[in-house]
């Protein structure tokens, strides 16, 4: 943690953005105590917009959230004959290892380190002269937004091993108890709803610049809309469906609207930026999309491929497949063909299936089906069911429609079997003739566990 301070709240100033002029060189020194004690209004909006640059470090590098929660959940693999450790320890690994800062380690200490500036900012804000009471509230809103995002970034890693929620102690000091995965999700459902209040206060505008990202969610009322779709991520998670209903109907969620509406991450490859990672050689789809896919057209013995699947996935021309310790891949993504495409945080077509599922779990089966046929046609561009499922087929129908809605976007295959028990489905989609190891949670860092003797 000492040598990661280093990146804190200086990343706002080396990774662009816009207007970042704040840097804190090392967080174990007087530098971040004349934040907190002397701030001025400049620092503390350069801070709050680095908030957004630690949140999204981790996201899209080869060994990021994104890539390694899609091998874990059989979205993809990475063959990178530099380091077998991809396959080696993350799919048929005995388990994953405590002790691997890229490894896992990577979402615990970036998010950790982001909490940290966030109460920075949070405790600045309290003291700051020459921002307005409307500014302040506005800037409190969306730090508690971010935190949330972090903790929810480290409790979807971590799951039943559960996460530290006190962070906010004095270096030196006791540390924070780990606590159980039901207490880091009703934290950070507690920090979502404050920041609603205090974004309601926030006034017309926020007084910092927010990313490309944000367009059409860059002003409190709006972000507020992007909080509540987060709000309802988390209420279905927890499986509190009057709650998932209550934030969707706050959210942008639109029934018929343009699925790709949302907030992103955005990237560039200008100097002092970083790209998306994503669109690293090593990295391969999984092959079996390609027939998992197919559905068949009605009366008829022809199959047609969803166009979900078929838009983000290629057949890679002939001699450019990946083989690697047992792994054999002629299928590539194509979402993120160059380092500047954006990567989403959450879109419209996420709060569609959250609002089905929040149905299917209330019993409106019917009202569920409309839902998950209007994303087969419209976005997958396949048949409607005719008739209205209920029970597993429904369950299977939902997971079927969240896998190819949401591919390679933020681990949610892997995400959405672990919180429906069917986890051990995904050893059907390993290579034939291979069966990996289906792992449940990324362990607590050893650095952390050892701290704690």
């Amino acid at each position: 943690m000492k040598k990661m301070t280093k990146v804190a709240l200086a990343l706002c100033a080396t990774m662009g953005l816009g207007g970042c002029d704040l840097y804190v060189p090392d967080l174990n020194n007087p530098g971040v105590e004349s934040i907190r004690d002397n701030p001025t209004r400049s620092s503390v909006m350069s801070a709050s917009t680095g908030l957004l640059i630690g949140y999204r470090a981790g996201m899209s590098s080869q060994n990021g959230y994104v890539a390694q929660l899609g091998t874990l959940g059989r979205e993809g693999y990475i063959l990178d004959i530099a380091d077998p450790r991809y396959v080696s320890e993350m799919l048929s690994g005995e388990r994953l290892d405590p002790g691997s800062p890229a490894f896992g380690g990577n979402f615990w200490t970036g998010p950790y380190l982001n909490i940290r500036n966030a109460h920075t900012v949070l405790d600045a804000t309290e003291i700051v002269t020459g921002v307005t009471d409307a500014e302040k509230e506005a800037i409190r809103g969306f730090a508690k937004t971010l935190m949330a995002l972090d903790f929810l970034t480290i409790i979807n890693t971590r799951d039943e091993a559960g996460a530290p929620i006190d962070v906010n102690r004095k270096l030196g000091a006791e540390l924070a108890p780990i606590v159980s995965k039901a207490e880091v999700f009703a934290h950070i459902t507690k920090l979502l709803d404050e920041a609603k209040v205090h974004l309601q206060a926030g006034g017309d505008k926020f007084p910092f610049k927010l990313s490309a990202g944000f367009v059409d969610f860059d002003e409190p009322a709006t972000f507020l809309k992007f909080n509540r779709a987060i709000r309802a991520r988390v209420a279905v998670y927890t499986e509190n469906w009057p709650d998932a209903q209550n934030a969707l109907d706050e959210s942008f969620l639109d029934e018929t609207g343009e699925f790709d509406t949302g907030v992103y991450h955005v990237f560039s490859g200008s100097s002092g930026d970083t790209g998306n990672g994503l669109n690293s050689a090593n990295i391969y789809a999984n092959p079996i999309l390609l027939t998992d896919a197919l559905e068949p057209l009605v009366d008829s013995e022809q199959k047609v491929l969803d166009a979900r699947v078929a838009d983000k996935v290629t057949k890679v021309e002939a001699g450019k497949e990946g083989n690697w310790q047992g792994i054999t891949s002629d299928v590539k993504f194509t979402r993120y063909l160059n380092n500047s495409d954006p990567l989403p945080i959450i879109r419209n077509e996420e709060l569609i299936l959250l609002r089905a599922e929040a149905h299917m779990k209330q019993g409106e089966d019917a009202k569920a089906m409309q839902l998950l046929n209007f994303l087969r046609t419209e976005s997958g561009e396949v048949p409607a069911i005719p008739e209205v499922l209920t029970g597993k087929p429904l369950e299977d129908q939902l997971l079927r429609q969240r896998r190819f809605s949401l591919l390679f976007e933020a681990g949610h295959r892997w995400i959405d079997m672990r919180r429906y028990g069917r986890l051990e489905e995904l050893r059907r989609e390993d290579p034939t003739g291979v069966e990996f190891k289906v792992h449940h949670h990324f362990p607590i860092p050893v650095t952390e566990t050892d701290a704690r003797e």
